[in-house]
């Protein structure tokens, strides 16, 4: 009878047999009418995989569904859909129920849902009763609601008031909104969010914003655990709830500007520890753009996997104070992921691929494209691959500009699971200052000397970390009080790519290659579920209209107007790039000059199209940066922008248009001749043109990130003036040549943060005529690099990354 009963839940969407590429199922993409259609949360549940998604801001309900997916993929809408925001998911056990959004599905797929009028809000999670937790459970809304729900009746009681509710109901009041997680053990419900109002929240990352906030149940408020940006709050038990509420440790993940915060409670109290950051996109203070970081059982046994920042981390089951050894970074992502889960031997990653709304996304450099319509899907990663994907690195500080008092120890920061580690230490005192390293070898909290180093006034001491000095964590304390201090962290796993890109990328064109098509590429709006491009030859003339459908036809429609609209409502802007003998010049909406590494000198004319696309959003308020040959992953403005760009692969291919359709990355720019069998290129059904289809993680497999440059290349140079910071974060193999035509004294300064933290690394004696040259130590790493010489003279600082 449940089978028979699907043909009157919904429409399937997927065949039989459906298509897939990179691990997503175009079919199995789902839209809605709002700004944004994120994934929201991700359970197996009743032989099935079901999926809540979300649009933004809607506390009332949406356009959005709840879908249940079949072992052999076939997407249901249920009827019982009422949209919203939600991410909330919990596995009650006690009376077998999946309580996934404003639904609760019992063990037969049977679907109940609690209307928005009775339990108002964006939910954003679900946690365990205190003092009932086999007929009640917790209710979150990201605006602080707190609701109890019988889970029998579905009776709602509320407890504190959301704030989109009007009434004189008593509000939790925390500082901080954009509610996130909510858990529940050791006699406390704990809350978290990740944002902050106000026009600062919108620009600045280091706004102060968030907090972590615990209640017992019984008090008129809430206790400030900790006033920083958390997400995700969890324990061993993940979304059944801790097994043994009363002792089972509470983890809670967050961050500041500095690095990610890692709370544990244990044993009734709190302990902070900190770790690195892969990914400055998700740093906005207001909290939109992180979306659900999660941890996750994933069948790994005690390894569980977490989310965070742009990385995939392991991380122990049996995490506490007394045993806090064993978190890792696995790699680096692009993929905006809302939940992920287990399913039928893949891990399955909820997404949150192309929006409608750029939000606060914007920039000249994009041009004006006409929206989409919003779309995400679902990517379905075998679990040996999870190690696999984009080069870890991790940047973080334990002090960012700020006072420091004397001998207070640090909070205890990430010291293993990287193969290069270094340590940049500034202070601005009048002398030198001793710092002071010690280490938790073990993770048992039992803390030992690891070294002492001695910091001079002006100047940073950059310290690498030899593979002798080993431990968990690593805390520093200052000698003296200083006014303003910097410790920052850089760390990255070894890049054994080369320049060789993987076959699936055959058949996208050579720079200056005449033999290519290209066009202009925009997943379209209204429900039209297609992909329009108007393709066109290297001279600029027009080939014709296509539409790419879910089944990746690729068809050509008889529609000039249709043709007309994409040029000019898709069209690439001019002039994005600049360049001279020195390097790549970008300036970005502020005016500021940023300098990058040069590629295939094809690519200064504009290309075999005479322009490309440099910069496009390809996953909702995340953009990618095309220059010269090399995709970069660049934050939105209100994460820190164009100062936290960072490379993720060298291609030197023929882009000329990218974009994000059915959770795919799409690009024009292919051969006539591409190969037919590498599955990846989509060639028109009248054969004259081609599209190329993937995962946008597939682009780290395009060629490990190189190039050359710098800010001067027998440049006249000015006495005392500064050049344009030049990009080196995310690089390896790092060399350096100064020459003069005169004597001079250069001095080198680094951007340690990307925040415009810029420090004294090096005084260089530059004699004329004779050029100084310089390997950077593996370990070393800094966002920019930036130069000045002491005389009016002809220099050059060019920089060789390989």
């Amino acid at each position: 009878m449940r089978i028979l009963s699907y043909l009157f839940l919904g429409a399937a969407l997927a065949t039989a047999a459906p298509v897939e590429i990179s691990g997503i199922y175009p079919s199995l993409t789902y839209f809605n009418q709002e700004g944004e259609c994120g994934t929201g949360a991700v359970v197996p549940w009743a032989d099935r995989l079901w999926v809540v998604t979300y649009a933004p801001h809607k506390p009332g309900g949406s356009s959005d569904k709840l879908y249940e997916i079949t072992p052999d993929l076939k997407l249901i809408i249920r009827p019982e859909s009422i949209g919203g925001t939600p991410a909330n998911r919990m596995i009650h056990k006690e009376s077998n129920q999946l309580f996934i959004g404003p639904h609760a599905i019992d063990g037969e797929g049977k679907v109940r849902t609690i209307p928005y009028k009775t339990m108002h809000g964006r939910p954003t999670g679900n946690a365990r009763h205190l003092f009932d937790p086999s007929g009640k459970i917790y209710q979150a809304t990201m605006e602080e609601g707190i609701y109890e729900v019988d889970v029998k009746s579905l009776e709602v009681k509320e407890l504190w008031r959301d704030t989109h509710v009007k009434s004189d109901s008593r509000l939790a009041d925390l500082p901080g909104y954009h509610g996130k997680g909510l858990y529940s053990g050791q006699g406390v419900l704990i809350y978290s969010n990740n944002g902050e109002y106000g026009n600062a929240a919108h620009t600045k990352p280091e706004t102060p914003s968030g907090v972590l906030a615990e209640w017992d149940g019984k008090a008129d408020k809430w206790k400030i655990v900790r006033r920083n940006q958390f997400t995700e709050v969890t324990g061993p038990g993940g979304i059944t709830g801790n097994p043994d509420a009363a002792n089972d440790p509470i983890w809670a993940v967050g961050w500041d500007h500095r690095s990610l915060i890692l709370m544990c409670r244990f044993k009734g109290e709190w302990h902070p520890y900190r770790l690195p950051k892969g990914s400055h996109s998700y740093d906005g203070a207001h909290g939109w753009n992180t979306e659900w970081p999660r941890i996750r059982e994933i069948g790994e046994g005690n390894d569980l996997l977490m989310t965070m920042h742009g990385t995939f981390w392991k991380f122990p089951l049996t995490f506490t104070p007394e045993n806090s050894a064993g978190i890792a970074p696995r790699s680096n992502y692009l993929k905006v992921i809302g939940d992920f889960a287990k399913w039928n031997d893949r891990i399955v990653f909820g997404c949150d691929d192309t929006a409608a709304a750029e939000f606060l996304n914007t920039r000249k450099a994009k041009g004006k494209i006409a929206a989409p319509q919003s779309q995400s899907n679902l990517w379905f990663v075998d679990p040996a691959k999870l190690d696999q994907l984009g080069v870890v690195i991790g940047r973080g500080a334990v002090w960012a500009n700020e006072p420091v008092k004397a001998g207070e120890a640090s909070d205890p920061y990430m010291f293993s699971g990287y193969d290069h580690r270094g340590l940049h230490l500034t202070q601005d005192g009048d002398k030198e200052v001793v710092v002071e390293l010690e280490v938790d070898k073990a993770g048992n909290g039992k803390w030992e000397p690891l070294a002492k180093l001695t910091v001079p006034a002006g100047k940073e001491l950059f310290h690498v970390f030899t593979k002798e000095q080993t431990g968990t964590w690593v805390r520093l304390k200052a000698s003296a009080d200083v006014k303003k201090a910097n410790a920052v962290f850089t760390y990255r796993n070894e890049d054994k790519r080369t320049e060789a890109q993987d076959a699936a990328f055959a058949g996208i064109g050579k720079p200056g290659a005449t033999t290519v098509t290209g066009g202009l590429v925009r997943a379209l709006p209204k429900d039209r579920k297609v992909l329009g491009f108007s393709a066109a030859t290297p001279d600029g003339s027009d080939i014709g209209y296509y539409e790419l459908d879910a089944d990746l036809k690729l068809v050509k429609k008889d529609d000039a107007a249709a043709l007309a609209y994409q040029k000019e409502h898709t069209a690439i802007p001019a002039n994005v790039l600049t360049s001279d003998a020195a390097s790549v010049i970008f300036t970005d909406d502020d005016g500021k000059k940023w300098r990058l590494p040069k590629g295939d000198p094809a690519f200064e004319k504009g290309g075999t199209f005479g322009n490309y696309r440099v910069a496009r959003e390809v996953a909702t308020e995340r953009d990618l940066f095309n220059s010269n040959g090399t995709f970069f992953e660049l934050p939105a403005r209100n994460a820190g922008g164009f100062s936290r760009v960072r490379p993720v692969a060298t291609h030197n291919l023929m882009v000329h248009d990218f974009c994000s359709y059915r959770g795919l990355f799409v690009i024009s720019g292919i051969s006539t001749d591409a190969p037919a069998d590498t599955g990846r290129i989509i060639k028109s059904d009248d054969g004259k043109t081609s599209l190329w289809v993937g995962a946008i993680d597939d682009i780290w497999k395009l060629g490990k990130p190189r190039g050359e440059g710098g800010p001067w290349k027998d440049t006249a140079v000015k006495a005392g003036e500064v050049s344009d910071p030049y990009l080196m974060t995310a690089y390896d193999k790092k060399s350096l040549t100064l020459s003069s035509d005169k004597d001079a004294t250069v001095t080198i300064e680094v951007d340690i943060s990307g925040n415009g933290s810029w420090v004294v690394t090096d005084k260089v004696e530059v004699k004329s005529g004779t050029a100084y040259n310089h390997e950077f130590p593996a370990e070393f790493s800094a966002y920019w690099i930036r130069f000045t010489s002491d005389k009016d003279a002809k220099a050059t600082a060019q920089l060789s990354y390989r």
